[in-house]
């Protein structure tokens, strides 16, 4: 079965992992880069108890600083044209090797609207349930990023203002590459999530 079908079959988390495991990269994004909303929707229900994510799952611990690692993704949000919903997440460990890390979006409406920076952390008790990890646009990076990164600026300014300002994705575990997210903003679900397949 594909990813799909044993989404809609309804097989556990579990089950899920264990063939995402099994393929090999490009397997893997062929899976995961067809899922729209509704079957997103399903496999963030489906996986809210697998193992906690932590920062080391977007960037291994053996990473040095200031080393990007892509996650390649595909969102739901509501746009005509299906391509703009195909971006990447890139991280790297800070200079001061801090438990966090900084990122920005790879995508092909950056130039328009902005690199939407953020930093990622471990989620406080209190959100635990939506997700272990947060991807936290209400912060960016206040140190050094990778070489070759967009300029870091604030999400409050132009027009990404309009898709990051206030915003936070909370993320859960599918496989050993996979994960998924569930974004938030003011605190607010806004039922649009993202899968990201970590490119080794």
């Amino acid at each position: 079965m594909t990813l799909t079908e044993m989404i809609n079959n309804g097989s556990n988390a579990a089950e899920i992992g264990s063939h995402l495991d099994a393929l090999n990269g490009d397997e893997r994004w062929r899976e995961v880069s067809v899922l729209g909303r509704k079957l997103q929707r399903s496999l963030f229900q489906t996986v809210a108890h697998t193992d906690p994510l932590d920062i080391d799952f977007f960037v291994p611990s053996e990473v040095e600083p200031l080393v990007p690692i892509r996650h390649r993704g595909r969102n739901t949000l509501p746009v005509p044209i299906d391509k703009v919903r195909f971006f990447a997440k890139v991280f790297c460990r800070p200079e001061d090797k801090s438990s966090r890390l900084f990122g920005y979006n790879d995508a092909p409406t950056g130039a328009l609207i902005g690199p939407g920076y953020f930093v990622a952390i471990k989620a406080q008790t209190s959100w635990q349930e939506r997700g272990s990890v947060v991807v936290d646009y209400w912060q960016t990076p206040e140190g050094p990023v990778a070489d070759g990164w967009p300029k870091v600026v604030p999400n409050s300014k132009g027009l990404q203002r309009l898709v990051y300002f206030h915003t936070r994705d909370f993320m859960r575990r599918v496989s050993q590459h996979v994960s998924i997210g569930a974004a938030y903003k003011n605190n607010t679900p806004l039922d649009h999530y993202f899968v990201l397949c970590r490119q080794d």
